[in-house]
């Protein structure tokens, strides 16, 4: 474990290198604060996270040896909970709270800590009763990274629609359908709509938020 200032801990980024890749480190403690995640160009990819305590430096400062001395103490399914909510976003806001009703250990003060990497996909939304369109250039196919069909904030596709069609920013849910439909693909149209991505909030005005990666095959690409 990397060490750090504790008065550097909270909220706090830091970035690193590997294997050519730029990653960055977010530690935020325990309360109900904000942990941010973002990337100026590109989408997040989350590599680890963890909501717990690993070691008795990180998030200590003004804690007792009681509050820290459990460094065996993480979430199970942290991983998947975030990689779900942020993968593919330029930008994600969680908070230590959301993961406190599943208490891992409940003595111990704890801290959610994210690595993420960058992806230099190309980010879209497209909003209900829209067309989609993936274009690739020649030579190269469609690798959907992410894909996700709802309403997770108030003022995408929001022009000229009354507050309760974009009230809930609760009901946007991942979709493997677009990735179905265009991955392998040099270009691809979806429609985001109802019919093909399901209800997930009636009477919501929704929107398709993609990520997705243009590379080079291994076989020939498929026509669209």
């Amino acid at each position: 474990m990397l060490g750090y200032s504790t008065t550097l801990l909270l909220a706090a980024t830091c970035l690193l290198v590997n294997s050519g890749h730029s990653e960055f480190l977010v530690t935020t403690c325990e309360g109900n604060t904000v942990h941010r995640m973002s990337c100026e160009s590109g989408v997040i990819d989350l590599q680890t996270a963890l909501y717990g305590r690993a070691d008795t430096e990180t998030c200590s400062e003004g804690k007792t040896p009681q509050q820290i001395a459990n460094t065996e103490c993480s979430l199970a399914d942290t991983v998947s909970a975030i990689k779900t909510r942020c993968n593919g976003k330029t930008v994600c806001e969680i908070s230590p709270h959301d993961f406190s009703s599943n208490d891992p250990c409940s003595d111990t003060f704890k801290y959610l800590q994210t690595k993420h990497r960058c992806l230099p996909a190309h980010h879209f939304f497209t909003c209900e009763h829209s067309f989609a369109h993936l274009q690739c250039d020649q030579g190269q196919v469609i690798f959907v990274h992410s894909a996700d069909y709802g309403r997770h904030d108030l003022t995408t596709c929001s022009y000229k629609r009354v507050a309760s069609q974009t009230a809930n920013t609760d009901c946007s849910g991942p979709t493997s359908k677009v990735a179905e439909s265009c991955n392998g693909k040099n270009s691809c149209v979806i429609k985001a709509s109802n019919s093909e991505f399901g209800d997930t909030c009636n009477g919501i005005v929704k929107y398709l938020e993609v990520a997705y990666l243009c590379e080079y095959p291994v076989s020939p690409p498929e026509e669209s």
